[in-house]
């Protein structure tokens, strides 16, 4: 059994999680977050005693460390003890995050792709550019690696392999991402505006009639009838998931579809078209090199600061397309989470919220053994059962809608 818990990342997901992993400090053992700015760490941790979150008496302790800096990343983890490592640190430490956990022998487990500061939207699959790469050293050395286990990607890959086993063949999946939720602020994003711009500025790949299509963000939106949250407008996007579940499931169309009002494609599409989402350095006239994504970022709300006045809901789920004894089928298994609700439980809104939980469910299921791979896989490649049952406790409940009704997962 593994113990120990080293969070990277001290934004608004490093929140939630280091609050979950303290109300399962019974399971996960020793809590310890770390990033640059030791700073935020204690601000994250004071929060948790605040809430008086740990299950039980334990450590919970903050380190500074520069996750870009693989060895200093592995000193850490031999320093304290950590045999599970979560990354919640931005995308472009995946690697020598991983890289340390490889070295150490700690399980690792992140909640995104990993990107290239230098580049935008690589060529397809992303996976196979950086992560699957270290798929054989993995093995070799009986590391268990979890890629993407947020929500989406995460969450929502289970609900394909759930779906997908209750079929005789799969043909669709299609991930829908709502957040109906309003945060008052006249233009901000719910997570990293870096990371954010970056995902909607390439080009939009997916996977259909078994290979690789484009298109291009915004030029592909449909209306979606959802639970809960009713008729939303969202777009197609290329987003991480797509690429493992491609695949996996490669005779399956898999397409990832998200949320978006008019305000803010209006406010993206100017910024855009200004060239200020370039990650191409300029010269201003007084002759300062600068970043225009940074500038942006720099300028626009923290997504923590979101928080405290965040209200509405989100619902993401998978609609699953395929046969079943020579009948079509289709599935919708979905979650819905609450801005507010998250705000009062964990100081975070529902976009961290439903990404920092599932990362400690994983974590979780890796220390009882039930998901110690000893190799990297995709959350679709294990099982999801017991990742649904530590969901529904842990405030992210699985629903199902099929033909016998809306209804819980196991119900």
């Amino acid at each position: 059994m593994k113990k120990n818990v080293l969070i990277i990342g001290a934004g608004g997901v490093a929140q939630v999680v280091a609050h979950k992993c303290a109300q399962n400090n019974d399971v996960l053992g020793e809590i310890h977050i770390a990033s640059r700015t030791l700073s935020k760490c204690e601000a994250i941790l004071e929060s948790v005693r605040e809430k008086r979150a740990m299950k039980l008496d334990g450590v919970l302790r903050a380190h500074a460390v520069d996750a870009m800096d693989s060895a200093a990343v592995a000193a850490l983890i031999r320093d304290t003890g950590a045999q599970i490592v979560i990354n919640v640190g931005s995308a472009f430490v995946n690697m020598t995050v991983m890289d340390a956990c490889i070295e150490t022998g700690a399980a690792y487990i992140d909640t995104a792709i990993h990107e290239d500061p230098a580049k935008i939207c690589e060529a397809p699959p992303w996976y196979g550019n950086y992560e699957w790469k270290k798929r054989e050293l993995c093995a070799e050395k009986g590391v268990t690696a979890i890629l993407g286990a947020g929500f989406d990607p995460g969450v929502v890959n289970a609900f394909a392999r759930f779906a997908i086993d209750q079929m005789d063949e799969v043909k669709s999946i299609d991930i829908v991402d709502i957040n109906a939720g309003s945060h008052g602020k006249y233009f901000a994003t719910n997570f990293d505006p870096e990371i954010n711009f970056r995902e909607f500025t390439g080009t939009v790949y997916y996977w259909e009639d078994q290979q690789w299509k484009e298109t291009s963000m915004f030029a592909s939106g449909r209306d979606w009838d959802l639970p809960v949250v009713g008729t939303c407008r969202a777009y197609q996007s290329g987003h991480d998931e797509v690429h493992s579940l491609a695949a996996n499931y490669p005779k399956a169309d898999v397409r990832f579809w998200m949320g978006f009002g008019d305000h803010y494609i209006n406010v993206f599409t100017v910024l855009k078209n200004l060239g200020l989402l370039s990650e191409q350095p300029v010269k201003t006239a007084e002759g300062l090199e600068v970043v225009p994504l940074k500038v942006v970022k720099a300028v626009l709300p923290d997504p923590a600061s979101l928080a405290p006045n965040y209200t509405g809901k989100t619902c993401i789920g998978d609609l699953v397309k395929g046969t079943k004894d020579g009948k079509d089928v289709e599935i919708f298994v979905y979650n819905v989470a609450d801005h507010k609700e998250a705000y009062e439980e964990v100081g975070s809104q529902g976009i961290s919220y439903t990404a920092g939980v599932p990362p400690v469910a994983a974590a979780m299921l890796v220390a009882t053994g039930e998901w110690d791979t000893s190799k990297m896989v995709n959350v679709e490649e294990l099982d999801p059962k017991p990742f649904f049952t530590l969901l529904d406790r842990m405030g992210l409940p699985t629903r199902v809608k099929d033909a016998a009704g809306d209804r819980a997962w196991n119900a």
